[in-house]
C-alpha cells in the first residue's frame, strides 16, 4: 500500500483506528485533511518509504497574503521545499515503480507482500499492481530465433551487465558473427524473465530506418507528443527519459556509423541525441566497430567471436531439416571449419542444403573448386525472419557497406584492405605491409580495420589475422571492380620489395612471409613483370636454406624458364638462377643435372667475368662441390686449391668466402683420403667460426660436423662422437625433423656410435633416420642410398638382420 497525502489540513478533526478499514475510511472522510491523520500516518509508514505528505502549508508558511503578488518569492520558497524533499519524493516513486532501497527491481511477489503495520499489529495485504503490464511495453520487429544455440559466455555477460543496471551496454564484432541473434535473446529473456521491464528496439542502419521504427512506437503505444507536428524521435527520448516508462531496455541494432552517431562540426545532430538517460533504463547497442563500442559504453563493452567447433556443429545440425544430409561427421567438421565458424556463413550453407536438398559433402566439393564457386556460394541470398527485410543475408555482400565506408572515410585503410585481401589471410606480419608517408598512417589504417575487425592482432605480437571469408570478400569487391589485377600487381612489387634474402639472420623474417610470397606467386596476375620473378628467385633461395629442397626446385626451375626466355646468356640474373638451380639439384640428389647445369655458368662466367670476380669464383665452388658428390675427386680437389689460391689474393684468412671454400677443400681431401689435411683445416675453420658465429650457425655446425667426421677417420673415435653429439642435439632444437643437415649430422653420429662400439645406439639411429630419409628424399637421392647402405652392413656385420624391418 502507497499513501500520497496531498493538503493542508484543518486540524484535529479525524480519528484513526489500527485496521486498514479505518484508515481508508479516515483518508476518505478528511482526504488528509486532518493534521493528526498526517502524524499518525507518518508516525507509522513515514520510515517505510510507502507515504509521503505534500504539505504546501510547509513550502510556503513563511508567505503572507499582503505577500500574494510577489510570485518569485513564491515560486523560491516552493522551489526550496521540493529540492529539500526530492529524496523523500525519490523513494515514495521507487517504492510505488517497484525499485527497493538497494537499487534493485522487486517482483510482484515482494510488492504484493509487503509488511505495512505498527508496532505488533501487521498484516499483509494483496496488491492490485497491474503485475508487468503497468508500463510493460514490447517491440521488437524480428521474430525470435528458434534455432539459436550456444554463446553462453556473450549471454551470461550482457545478463550480468544488465542485472547491475548499466545504463549503456555494447555487443561488438565482425559483421555476420550474429550480434543482432545475441541481442535478440536478450531481449526476448527480458520479456520472459524481467516482465516488468519494457523493451524497444531500434536499427541504427540509417537515420530513416531509426526514425520510421520511433515513428512506430510511438504511434503503437500512443506516447505523447508535445505538439502534432512533434519529431518521433524527441517524443520517445523524453517518454523513456521521465519515469512513467517505467523499467525498460532499449536495444540499439546495427549502430555502425560513427557520423550517423554523433554530432560533427561538419555533420550537426547525430542518433545519440535521441537516446534517452534513465536510471531505469539499459540501452543495448549492437555495432561492428570497436570506436562506436567504447565510445557508447565506455567499458561495459562484450565482444563476440566465432562460433567454437561444437557451437558450429549444434547451429548447423539445428539449422538443417534432413539431418541425413549431414551423416558424415568428418565433412560436416572440415565444412565449417572453410565456413570459418561464421555463424552468417552456416546459416547460408543451411539455407542451400534445405532448399537444394543437397548433402554437406557436394557443398564443400563446390566450395573448394575455384574461388570463383566459393563467391558464387556465398553470394546465395536467404529468406530469414530473424534479421531485417532487404538486409544483405549473404556473406559475400554483408561487409560491402563496411568496405564501402572505409573506401568513404580512409584512403590509406582501403589501400591496406586492398593488400592484406591479396596475400594470406593468416599470420600477417606487420613488417610486410606498405608503407605510407607519413609513417603515422599505417597506424591510423591499421585501428581502422581492426576497429573493423577486419584485422586481428595476435595476442602481443606484430602478427595480424583477417578472417578468411571477408578476404575473400574484400577480393571479390577488387574484381568487380575491375581493380583484382591491379591490386594483386602492386601486392607483387611490394612483398618483393621487402622480402629478405637468405642471410642465415633472416630467417624469421623469411620464415612469415613465405606464405604470403606463396599466395601471390600462385595467382595468374603479374606473369609479365620481372619482380615476381625476382620474389620466385628469393624464396627458392629461402626454401633451399631451409631444406625444403623440392620446393626450391619447382620455383627455382620457374625462374629459370621465365629468365631464359626474355635474358640473354649472359646475363647476370639468367646466370644467377641457374646456379642457384644447380645447388638445389644437387642437394635433391639430382648431381648429374647439377654438373650438367654448373660447368655451363662457369664456362659464360670464365669469358665474361674477371678471374677474381666473386659470382665466377662461386661457380667454381658450386661445380667442385658437384664434382665431388660425382665421385669426380680428384676434380673436386683441383678446383677448390684454385679457387682458395684466387681468393687468398684478395681475401683475409677469415672471410666467410674463403671459409665456405676451405672447408668445402677440407670434404674433398677427406673424399681423397687426405684426412691429416682435412683435420687441420678444419680445425682452422672451426676455431675462427667459433669465435664469429653464434652457437646455431648452419656454417659453424657444418663444420663443427665436417671436422667431427674427420676426427673418426683419423681414429679419433671419442672426439667424433662428443663433437657429433653436441651437433645433433643444436640442431634438434633448430632445424625441422626431415631438414638434410640434421639428418646428415644423426647419420655421422650414428657411424661415429658404430666406429666408438656402441652398435645398438648406432643401429637405432640409422633405422630413424632412414625413416624419415624414405618421407623426404626420392628413391635414388645419394643421402639417402648411403644410409640404407651403411645400415643394411651394420646389420650383417652384427648379424643384426632379424632387426632390419622394411628400408
Amino acid at each position: 500500500m502507497q499513501v500520497l497525502s496531498v493538503g493542508t489540513g484543518i486540524g484535529d478533526a479525524v480519528e484513526i483506528g489500527g485496521s486498514w478499514l479505518s484508515i481508508i475510511n479516515a483518508l476518505k472522510k478528511m482526504a488528509t485533511s486532518s493534521k493528526k491523520v498526517a502524524t499518525t500516518l507518518q508516525s507509522r509508514y513515514g520510515g517505510s518509504g510507502r507515504y509521503y505528505r505534500f504539505n504546501v502549508d510547509h513550502g510556503i508558511q513563511d508567505i503572507t497574503l499582503s505577500d500574494w503578488e510577489k510570485s518569485s518569492k513564491i515560486s523560491a520558497h516552493t522551489n526550496n521545499y521540493l529540492n529539500e524533499n526530492m529524496s523523500k519524493i525519490k523513494t515514495f516513486v521507487d517504492n510505488f515503480v517497484g525499485i527497493d532501497q538497494g537499487g534493485k527491481a522487486m517482483d510482484d511477489q515482494e510488492l504484493a507482500s509487503s509488511t505495512i503495520g505498527a508496532g505488533r499489529h501487521t498484516q499483509r495485504m494483496p496488491v492490485e499492481l497491474g503485475g508487468p503490464t503497468k508500463a510493460s511495453r514490447h517491440y521488437i520487429p524480428l521474430d525470435e530465433n528458434e534455432r539459436f544455440v550456444g554463446r553462453k559466455t556473450q549471454l551470461n555477460q550482457l545478463k550480468a551487465l544488465f542485472d547491475k543496471r548499466r545504463p549503456k551496454v555494447a555487443l561488438v564484432g565482425l559483421g555476420g558473427m550474429g550480434k543482432t541473434q545475441v541481442a535478440l535473446q536478450i531481449a526476448y529473456w527480458v520479456k520472459e524473465c524481467r516482465r516488468e521491464h519494457s523493451v524497444f528496439w531500434l536499427p541504427a542502419l540509417s537515420d530513416g530506418s531509426f526514425e520510421q521504427a520511433c515513428a512506430d512506437i510511438v504511434s503503437t503505444f500512443d506516447i505523447p507528443t508535445a505538439a502534432d507536428n512533434d519529431d518521433a524521435r524527441k517524443a520517445l527520448r523524453r517518454y523513456l527519459s521521465s519515469d512513467s516508462a517505467g523499467k525498460w531496455l532499449l536495444v540499439v541494432d546495427n549502430a555502425d556509423d560513427m557520423k550517423l552517431l554523433f554530432s560533427t562540426p561538419e555533420a550537426p545532430g547525430g542518433l545519440n541525441q535521441y537516446l534517452p538517460k534513465s536510471r531505469h533504463g539499459v540501452t543495448l547497442f549492437t555495432t561492428r566497430f570497436t570506436e562506436v563500442a567504447f565510445s557508447v559504453a565506455g567499458s561495459d563493452v562484450v565482444e563476440l567471436h566465432e562460433m567454437d567447433p561444437e557451437e558450429a556443429k549444434a547451429f548447423m545440425t539445428k539449422s538443417v531439416a534432413q539431418k541425413d544430409l549431414l551423416r558424415d561427421d568428418a565433412v560436416t567438421a572440415t565444412l565449417l571449419e572453410k565456413l570459418a565458424y561464421l555463424p552468417l556463413a552456416i546459416t547460408q550453407a543451411a539455407a542451400y542444403l534445405n532448399i537444394k536438398k543437397t548433402p554437406a559433402a557436394e557443398y564443400l566439393k563446390l566450395l573448394d573448386a575455384t574461388e570463383a564457386d566459393a563467391i558464387g556460394l556465398m553470394s546465395e541470398e536467404f529468406r530469414d525472419d530473424t534479421r531485417y527485410e532487404g538486409s544483405r543475408n549473404a556473406v559475400a555482400t554483408t561487409w560491402l557497406v563496411s568496405f564501402d565506408h572505409i573506401r568513404d572515410s580512409d584512403p590509406a585503410a582501403a589501400e591496406l584492405l586492398s593488400f592484406v585481401s591479396c596475400i594470406e589471410a593468416k599470420g600477417i606480419p606487420q613488417s610486410l605491409l606498405p608503407r605510407f608517408e607519413p609513417a603515422q598512417q599505417l597506424a591510423s589504417a591499421i585501428g581502422t580495420l581492426c576497429a573493423y575487425a577486419f584485422l586481428t592482432w595476435r595476442g602481443d605480437s606484430k602478427i595480424f589475422d583477417m578472417h578468411r571469408l571477408v578476404q575473400l570478400a574484400a577480393r571479390n569487391q577488387l574484381r568487380q571492380a575491375g581493380l583484382e589485377a591491379q591490386e594483386m600487381r602492386k601486392a607483387i612489387r611490394h612483398v618483393q620489395y621487402v622480402f629478405p634474402d637468405d642471410d642465415y639472420e633472416n630467417r624469421e623474417t623469411w620464415r612469415e612471409y613465405l606464405p604470403h610470397a606463396f599466395r601471390l606467386l600462385s595467382s595468374g596476375d603479374g606473369d609479365d613483370m620481372e619482380e615476381k620473378y625476382t620474389l620466385n628467385f628469393w624464396v627458392g633461395r629461402c626454401l633451399l636454406a631451409d631444406g625444403r629442397v623440392k620446393e626450391a626446385v619447382r620455383h627455382l626451375e620457374e625462374t629459370r624458364r621465365w629468365r631464359e626466355g626474355r635474358f640473354q646468356e649472359d646475363h647476370p640474373g639468367r646466370l644467377a638462377s641457374q646456379h642457384t638451380l644447380a645447388s638445389a639439384y644437387l642437394a635433391d640428389g639430382q648431381v648429374k643435372k647439377a654438373v650438367e647445369l654448373l660447368e655451363y655458368v662457369v664456362t659464360v662466367r670464365g669469358r665474361t667475368l674477371a678471374e677474381e670476380h666473386r659470382n665466377r669464383l662461386a661457380s667454381q665452388h658450386g661445380l667442385a662441390l658437384a664434382y665431388l658428390e660425382d665421385r669426380q675427386v680428384k676434380k673436386a680437389v683441383e678446383l677448390l686449391e684454385y679457387t682458395v689460391a684466387v681468393k687468398g689474393r684478395t681475401l683475409s684468412e677469415e672471410h666467410p668466402s674463403q671459409l665456405t671454400s676451405q672447408h668445402a677443400l677440407a670434404l674433398a681431401y677427406r673424399a681423397d683420403g687426405q684426412v691429416k689435411e682435412a683435420v687441420e683445416l678444419l680445425e682452422h675453420i672451426v676455431a675462427v667460426r667459433r669465435r664469429t658465429l653464434v652457437e646455431d650457425h648452419p656454417d659453424r655446425l657444418a663444420s663443427q660436423h665436417q671436422l667431427a667426421s674427420a676426427n673418426r677417420e683419423d681414429g679419433q673415435v671419442k672426439k667424433a662422437v662428443e663433437l657429433l653429439e653436441y651437433v645433433v642435439r643444436v640442431r634438434g632444437r633448430t632445424l625441422s625433423e626431415e631438414h638434410p643437415a640434421r639428418l646428415a649430422s644423426q647419420h655421422g653420429l650414428a657411424m661415429a656410435y658404430r666406429a666408438d662400439g656402441q652398435v645398438n645406439k648406432a643401429v637405432e639411429l640409422l633405422k630413424y633416420v632412414v625413416a624419415l630419409q624414405r618421407r623426404a628424399f626420392a628413391e635414388d637421392h645419394p643421402s639417402r642410398l648411403v644410409s640404407q647402405e651403411a645400415l643394411a652392413l651394420m646389420l650383417l656385420d652384427y648379424k643384426l638382420v632379424d632387426l632390419a624391418g622394411p628400408f
